[in-house]
């Protein structure tokens, strides 16, 4: 699904007003991304909850096993952290940001197919992620279908120039490193290091 940025997270509601995804594991770049889908899913009556690296052991298993057994919908997870899903029936996979790993691709919408079982695996696009989109149709040797019809399809991100996988992933990091980071004693850090803590 084509969509501009800032219209991601009214598309993820959008969609989940589909009764058909039962079982879904969203996928986001950032544990800050995680943490924040999972607030306006449940503001929006959503049962969710996030499995990263900032959650204790505890409380990942926790939200496994919620969502194992259906007490909550809609897991949002990072790549790293879900490394550690094992949980059958899983209807949908959405990528609420493509991976800049094609790899990674291969892996998440592998979840979906546990068991003999089949499922669906969706995949938000915006501009700067073109590129990823292309690496990934590339190791897959398959082109993967665009739904237009959609209320946030953005024509304006099919037309626009696509910029290369080194530079879009420099941007979003960029981007990411400025998200404020809470830490005890009530104190606003901000990161400069991309490395793996985003994950």
């Amino acid at each position: 699904l084509f969509v501009d940025r800032e219209n991601k997270r009214p598309l993820l509601k959008y969609l989940l007003k589909n009764p058909k995804l039962q079982k879904v594991i969203v996928f986001s770049r950032t544990k800050h991304g995680a943490n924040k889908i999972v607030d306006i899913l449940r503001g929006d009556g959503v049962l969710a909850d996030a499995i990263h690296g900032n959650k204790s052991q505890t409380a990942r298993q926790n939200a496994l096993e919620n969502f194992r057994e259906g007490k909550t919908r809609v897991l949002v997870a990072t790549d790293i952290a879900a490394r550690g899903i094992d949980v059958d029936g899983i209807t949908h996979v959405i990528n609420f940001d493509l991976p800049n790993d094609s790899e990674s691709y291969v892996h998440r919408i592998g979840r979906t197919a546990r068991a003999g079982a089949s499922g669906t695996a969706i995949s938000f696009c915006d501009a700067e992620e073109k590129a990823f989109l292309k690496d990934i149709e590339k190791l897959i040797k398959k082109n993967i279908y665009v739904d237009i019809n959609q209320p946030y399809h953005s024509q304006a991100v099919i037309e626009a120039k696509m910029i290369s996988a080194g530079k879009a992933k420099t941007l979003i990091d960029s981007r990411n490193s400025l998200r404020p980071q809470h830490r005890g004693g009530g104190r606003k850090n901000f990161r400069s290091d991309n490395s793996r803590k985003n994950n």
